[in-house]
């Protein structure tokens, strides 16, 4: 092969990639997904320890359902009886409320009213100690979650968010559902509840903005990241780990060559911080809107680093698209960057996008747990218990009589019967043994027929027959002269 060859081969290709290069690049800009699941196929690759982790959260979202509902009764116990009405209320159909309750033994428990002599349902002592113990990490991570609200709300356009928002984000954020007396007002020296709207009688429009900004808090969780990473690896060059991600794609992902090129173009991209106003900057210009793009994916990526389990719905994420800027079309925004974020649609029959951040799992589970954290993976270990290994009350689950009653009746039914006959018990069992297996077991509480048969056939074996015989003429004399 000669030279001008060579040249002319080593031309087209860089034509070639190039042109691939735009191509992809058009399409990351030009994109629309649809909603249904064949259509992302092709675009979405699934992550099966991420989807696996939604399958046990769909099972935790319904248990506390159900506990929130138990512990709402004044007793904290609820008839079964009522069970099916009050699940209805939750989405369920009808009989699945107790067959729920019966899959999770370890959580909910099945009494006898002790004054009504009914069924009724309670929590066991296992679900209120992880309630408790709950309870006590959120108590004791108050001053992590006013930093996380500080953190919030210096994020936002104009440094304020609407209460009703955070309020519907407050389990992912790690905050009590009384924020705005156990948080916003007794720590007035961080925050101010405002009302713009003056004929707001009801306080609806309620908005959360910050005393003064703390410029120590104004910096993100990826920046921390990148120096550690830059410190421990001096070899590598500043500009491709001052604004790069942390990027593991999913498994089975095709990585083209044109895709790998863009990759490493937007991770050299320049970004403005999700904590700097942006306000005073010419959003016209292409280059801006490149870095708007990359500052949404960092507001996502801080935004997520402030949950407690590192990822949150996507309909939760909507809430705030007004005060960080972020895209209507959102999912297909997001599909562009998968080896940043992970989006399950496991949960409410597809219905329910999950947004998990890659970087902060492994294997299905968080590389650095927190304590509120660890207290609700208690409440995953009691639901994937197995329902055998519980003890479950012996009078709802097994009946015996008492050995001097089963004695006593028996001795009053042998004395009663006057046509005993032996032959006719044991050929009685015979027949039983037959048609075993064509029968149905006895599962009724007292003693079965077999089982009564047999009990009669070796007390007669064992009496004495003086005692019967003289019992069957004292019978027999009563019934001639009554």
């Amino acid at each position: 092969m000669s030279l001008m060859t060579r040249a002319l081969r080593g031309i087209f290709m860089t034509v070639k990639m190039k042109k691939e290069y735009l191509q992809l690049e058009w399409q990351c800009q030009t994109w629309r997904f649809k909603s249904s699941g064949k259509s992302n196929i092709k675009i979405r690759t699934k992550d099966h320890a991420f989807d696996d982790y939604m399958e046990v959260c769909k099972k935790v979202r319904k248990v506390l359902k159900f506990q929130s509902m138990i512990l709402a009764q004044p007793e904290q116990s609820i008839c079964v009886a009522r069970l099916d009405t009050l699940g209805r209320r939750l989405g369920l159909k009808m009989y699945e409320s107790g067959h729920f309750v019966l899959k999770f033994p370890h959580i909910f428990e099945i009494f006898e009213h002790p004054v009504q002599r009914l069924l009724w349902c309670r929590l066991t002592p296992k679900a209120m100690v992880q309630i408790e113990e709950e309870r006590a990490a959120l108590i004791e991570q108050e001053k992590e979650s006013v930093i996380r609200l500080q953190k919030l709300i210096m994020m936002a356009a104009g440094g304020r968010i609407r209460l009703e928002h955070i309020y519907h984000a407050r389990k992912d954020l790690g905050l009590p559902d009384d924020l705005e007396v156990s948080i916003i007002l007794k720590y007035p020296q961080y925050f101010r509840l405002t009302c713009p709207d003056q004929g707001d009688k009801d306080g609806l429009m309620k908005y959360v903005e910050l005393v003064e900004r703390d410029p120590g808090l104004a910096v993100c969780a990826i920046e921390k990241v990148r120096e550690k990473e830059y410190r421990g690896r001096g070899s590598k060059r500043e500009e491709d780990t001052r604004f790069s991600f942390f990027i593991s794609f999913p498994p089975c992902f095709k990585i083209s060559r044109a895709y790998r090129v863009f990759v490493i173009k937007w991770q050299r991209l320049p970004y403005w911080s999700p904590y700097e106003d942006i306000s005073r900057h010419d959003l016209r210009t292409l280059e801006a809107q490149r870095r708007l793009q990359k500052r949404v994916i960092a507001t996502l990526h801080e935004f997520l680093t402030l949950t407690v389990e590192k990822h949150i719905t996507l309909e939760k994420i909507a809430h705030f698209r007004e005060c960080f800027y972020l895209p209507n079309k959102l999912k297909d925004f997001l599909l562009q960057h998968q080896g940043i974020f992970y989006i399950s649609t496991r949960g409410n029959q597809g219905k329910l996008h999950t947004i998990f951040l890659r970087e902060a799992y492994s294997k299905g589970e968080l590389i650095a747990p927190n304590p509120l954290y660890l207290a609700r993976r208690k409440l995953v270990q009691l639901i994937l218990l197995s329902p055998r290994k519980v003890t479950l009350d012996p009078s709802l689950t097994y009946y015996k009589n008492n050995d001097r009653d089963d004695e006593k009746m028996m001795r009053e039914y042998i004395e009663s019967s006057h046509n005993f006959d032996e032959d006719f018990l044991s050929k009685d069992i015979s027949n039983l043994d037959q048609n075993d297996s064509e029968r149905p077991r006895q599962t009724s509480l007292g003693l079965g027929r077999r089982n009564a048969l047999e009990a009669n056939v070796g007390y007669m074996n064992n009496m004495d027959i003086q005692s019967c015989d003289s019992s069957r003429e004292e019978a027999d004399t009563t019934r001639r002269n009554p």
